[in-house]
């Protein structure tokens, strides 16, 4: 008597795999119940102390006040300050820098200096 493979459903085969799954269901129900009738409270850990959730500025500005500020430079004072207060610039070294003349002597050290040049040209000795 051997029963060779057919073309409908093995019902068998579905009543046993229906009855494991009932079985394993029935089993996890009662290791449920029991769990539950035996849990102890469980030690909780302690809380960690609530930080108020911070908004993104928050956190910014916090990280903000740890970083060092940088140096700022100082300006210099304009020439027409440097005149009135009398203080002359200063080097890397810090010697002070000798006054600048202003635009009007220069002009006129200039246009002498243009006419020297001039003579020495009539002169043919440049």
């Amino acid at each position: 008597n051997v029963k060779l493979g057919g073309l409908g459903p093995d019902y068998e085969a579905i009543k046993e795999k229906k009855q494991k799954l009932k079985l394993q269901k029935e089993y996890s129900r009662q290791i449920k119940e029991y769990n539950m009738k035996n849990i102890t409270f469980v030690q909780r850990l302690p809380e960690k102390p609530q930080v108020i959730p911070s908004v993104t500025r928050q956190k910014a500005l916090e990280y903000a006040k740890k970083i060092p500020k940088p140096k700022t430079f100082m300006t210099r004072p304009s020439g027409k300050e440097v005149e009135k207060k009398g203080i002359l610039p200063q080097t890397r070294n810090g010697s002070s820098l000798p006054k600048i003349p202003s635009l009007e002597t220069l002009w006129n050290r200039h246009e002498k200096e243009k006419e020297v040049v001039a003579a020495f040209q009539t002169l043919h000795i440049l």
